[in-house]
């Protein structure tokens, strides 16, 4: 694709990358095939190929971002199917995460919207925040249900609290800055990311990974001052807020790289992986000593099925013949390139694995997506669920928190995969399972 930004505005660095990701893209078209977007909705615009000449020309311009473009990049996933699809190596994830930047910093939304996007960006990063908010969703379910209309706004709060679960489980010690000593000889030692939705949504993942981990003979560290990866704010577009959260992980990782030393940063929720992996482009043109340290935390994070797959997982307990439909993140298989190993592990531990037509397609969940963007969420989530539910599995394993929390509330149980897999090597049953009654005597 031809560019034509003045040399001297090619002085910025962002600008200077994202010229030569357009200057990558040939036209071709094969991204449409594989983008939910435009698979739903048939507009070119919201097409991978259509977002990046929005892009292009937002960008050229140098001017204020046009509402067409904020509205075909904001129904933008960031799913990155388009990134396994394209031939010519197009770095989609770090165009689009400029433009959202820019669009951010030069468009005034209408006030409910910036009001929702900064209420967001302000609550989710933080657990307690967070948790408050939950539990108050209750009395936000019947507040909303007596406002009239159907606008927006309104569709947008009934998402969000549809999404709320009904009782939040207790926040338990996980989280809480400590080592977790190793069983037995210690052979190896990480650091974990316990996150920040997931800790109020789901304790029960950080609890079993720090189980399986252990007991596998390596130390488990949660760090103080470790937290949200800044993923949340970053893809919503707000900048300053992400690179604190991303800033605040690195200090807290690099006190014990170089203390006691870190074989791996495992992360357990996809979405936050992919982020923490790119920490070193988000910081390459800070100055001082930043692009090298947030290049070393990048460097060393892993999700935790490739830290499974690195210290030789193996399950304890019989088969439990169980048939399992996995369900691959879109962070995971897209972002990270992590494609093999959850399946291989569930198989190693005894399950039957099967994988849904149509598994390269997005589960809806995004993000904030399914919130922001609530009607084509919910077409996709539809869609991914009838998927999962013709492999004849019993439950669905996932790696995600945010697709865990898009596919449950109808139709087949599902489950953090690395829940399962402490299962099999010791720990207790996860919850999904016995209340689908999939317990065969194995618990």
């Amino acid at each position: 694709m031809q560019t034509s930004f003045a040399p001297e505005r090619l002085t910025d660095p962002d600008l200077r990358e994202s010229n030569d990701i357009l200057r990558r893209c040939v036209h071709c078209g094969f991204c449409t095939a594989t983008c939910p977007t435009f698979v739903l909705l048939g507009d070119e615009l919201d097409s991978p190929r259509g977002r990046i000449y929005l892009i292009k020309d937002m960008l050229e311009s140098g001017g204020p971002a046009t509402e067409p473009v904020v509205r075909h990049v904001d129904r933008c996933l960031s799913c990155l199917s388009c990134m396994t699809t394209c031939p010519s190596g197009v770095n989609y994830m770090h165009l689009v995460d400029h433009a959202r930047r820019h669009i951010e910093e030069t468009y005034r939304r209408p006030w409910p919207e910036r009001l929702l996007r900064r209420l967001l960006g302000s609550v989710l990063p933080y657990p307690r925040r967070f948790r408050l908010a939950l539990a108050g969703a209750g009395l936000g379910r019947r507040a909303v249900g007596l406002l009239p209309g159907q606008g927006t706004m309104v569709r947008r709060l009934r998402a969000m609290l549809a999404l709320a679960p009904q009782h939040l489980p207790s926040a338990g010690d996980s989280a809480r800055p400590q080592v977790h000593p190793a069983q037995g000889q210690r052979r190896g030692r990480v650091a974990l990311l316990t996150g920040c939705a997931q800790t109020v949504l789901s304790p029960s993942i950080n609890e079993a990974t720090i189980r399986l981990l252990t007991r596998m003979g390596i130390e488990v560290v949660v760090s103080a001052g470790q937290g949200c990866c800044g993923a949340l704010n970053h893809h919503m577009g707000q900048h300053d807020p992400a690179m604190a959260h991303a800033r605040a992980n690195i200090e807290a990782w690099m006190r014990e790289i170089e203390g006691e030393g870190l074989d791996a940063v495992v992360i357990n929720a996809s979405g936050c992986g992919t982020t923490v992996k790119d920490y070193g482009f988000m910081f390459r043109a800070e100055s001082g000593p930043w692009p090298e340290r947030a290049a070393t935390v990048a460097g060393l994070a892993r999700d935790i099925s490739e830290v499974l797959v690195q210290f030789g997982y193996a399950p304890t307990r019989p088969a439990p013949g169980l048939t399992v439909a996995y369900h691959a993140a879109c962070s995971l298989q897209h972002g990270q390139k992590v494609t093999a190993a959850p399946k291989q592990l569930l198989a190693r531990a005894g399950f039957t694995v099967r994988e849904p037509a149509e598994a390269h397609l997005c589960c809806g969940s995004a993000g904030t997506y399914n919130l922001m963007q609530p009607e084509i969420a919910s077409r996709l989530g539809a869609r991914k669920r009838a998927q999962l539910e013709k492999t004849g599995a019993v439950l669905v394993a996932s790696g995600n928190i945010g697709c865990l929390t898009q596919l449950g509330g109808g139709g087949l149980p599902v489950v953090h995969t690395v829940e399962l897999l402490d299962w099999m090597a010791g720990g207790p049953c996860p919850s999904a399972c016995s209340s689908a009654g999939t317990v065969n005597g194995t618990a």
